[in-house]
């Protein structure tokens, strides 16, 4: 039986080398030398070259086709010369309130987030306590005057009795400081009543001040002590409110040249509605530059009738200096940037493009100002810079028409998802 395997193993490995030597034999046969004659190898190459002649003004053509664009016109207006930076919005005056007696806190005469007056009863502290140091000093005051008036009608004996010398003037004397020092208590109880009814008057807060109550940090029947550490609710002015902002320090001497010549206008923007900016007038340059952040700090005040600036609310600030008469003006996204500098691409009358370098001033709300380069009325390239080169034909397209089948296609596409 072993002799068997041995024997069929042999045979195994036989036919594993008849194999191998086959396959050289055809790797050898396929890797010799070319049969092929130069003379056909050279036609084969001048019939590529031929063809790629052929080519070639296929390629041409295709450079002189018209390129679809969009196109803008430079316009000549009054633009803002304006310092923007991020602002953040702060009540006019904060009040926080806090007890000045200790007592149970009995009832809160508002709701959280509520409008206040000024004057108006926001709080009422425990007075029982109180109103009875107060009736206590005025029995106080009471009983020293009922002394004071016995003191002074014997002064009043004394006096004629001194003068017929009925008594001695050092009896006469004794009397006399002695009803000057009942008047002196009276005067010290008259006090103590007037300072009681102080105190019982601090356990009805009222408002200091209009404005908006915030959350009620202290509820009903709790025990609040003089001072605590937390008030017992904030109250903030919203009308008016300032909006404050830091700006680099190099442009503080533009901003008080400016404002030497009048009030500057400063715009509040919201990311969400920036077409509806909040109108302000800056009332506050900060007197040190924070050497920390190289930054000035600066203050505006907006009367906020609607409301729309909020304590704590982040916005865009943008700080008018002055305004630029007749200034050639762009969209920004039609200036590119070469190895030469920035250019924009003109559209001439035969519609080809010429490269033409710019300088470009200011830029507010996706416009830029043209410095230098620029006629008021000329056409430029808005869109579809990268398929352009010097003297490429372009075909303006509508722009209008652009943008609605953009919207139609986000449609279809919305209709799709909704489907899926």
């Amino acid at each position: 039986m072993r002799r068997s395997l041995w024997i069929a193993a042999l045979l195994v490995v036989l036919a594993a080398f008849a194999v191998f030597q086959q396959y050289s034999s055809w790797s050898l046969v396929r890797s010799g030398p070319s049969t092929e004659n130069p003379t056909d190898r050279q036609s084969g190459d001048q019939t590529r070259g031929a063809s790629g002649a052929r080519g070639a003004p296929g390629r041409a053509n295709r450079s002189r086709e018209a390129v679809p664009i969009l196109a803008a016109t430079a316009q000549q207006k009054v633009v803002p010369i304006q310092i923007r930076a991020v602002g953040n919005v702060e009540a006019y005056s904060t009040v926080s309130i806090k007890s000045q007696v200790t007592g149970v806190l009995t009832q809160a005469h508002f709701k959280e987030g509520q409008d206040v007056k000024k004057g108006q009863l926001l709080f009422t502290i425990d007075p029982r306590p109180l109103e009875a140091a107060l009736k206590q000093a005025e029995a106080t005051l009471a009983r020293d005057f009922a002394q004071v008036q016995n003191w002074r009608e014997q002064a009043r004996r004394y006096a004629e009795l001194v003068k017929k010398q009925y008594v001695s003037q050092e009896q006469y004397d004794q009397i006399r400081a002695n009803a000057d020092a009942a008047e002196a208590v009276v005067q010290a109880d008259q006090a103590a009543v007037e300072n009681a009814k102080v105190q019982l008057s601090y356990c009805y807060i009222y408002s200091p001040m209009s404005g908006r109550v915030g959350s009620l940090l202290v509820n009903e029947g709790n025990l609040v002590r003089v001072n605590d550490g937390a008030p017992l609710v904030v109250i903030n002015q919203l009308t008016p409110i300032y909006v404050t902002f830091s700006v680099p320090e190099q442009n503080l001497e533009d901003i008080k040249r400016h404002m030497a010549a009048g009030k500057l206008k400063v715009d509040a923007r919201f990311p969400s509605d920036e077409g509806r900016p909040e109108t302000g007038t800056l009332s506050f340059v900060d007197n040190a530059v924070d050497r920390s952040t190289g930054t000035v700090k600066l203050k505006a005040e907006f009367t906020n009738a609607t409301r729309r600036l909020w304590p704590g609310q982040f916005v865009n600030a943008a700080l008018t200096l002055t305004t630029q008469p007749d200034a050639v003006v762009i969209p920004s996204e039609a200036i590119q940037v070469g190895p030469e500098g920035q250019h924009v691409f003109v559209i001439k009358p035969d519609k080809q493009v010429e490269v033409r370098p710019v300088v470009v001033g200011p830029t507010d709300q996706g416009e830029a100002v043209i410095v230098k380069g620029l006629a008021p009325g000329e056409q430029i390239v808005r869109e579809g810079q990268f398929l352009l080169g010097p003297g490429s034909r372009v075909e303006i397209r509508d722009q209008t028409r652009t943008l609605e089948s953009k919207d139609e296609k986000r449609q279809r596409d919305g209709k799709g998802k909704g489907k899926s």
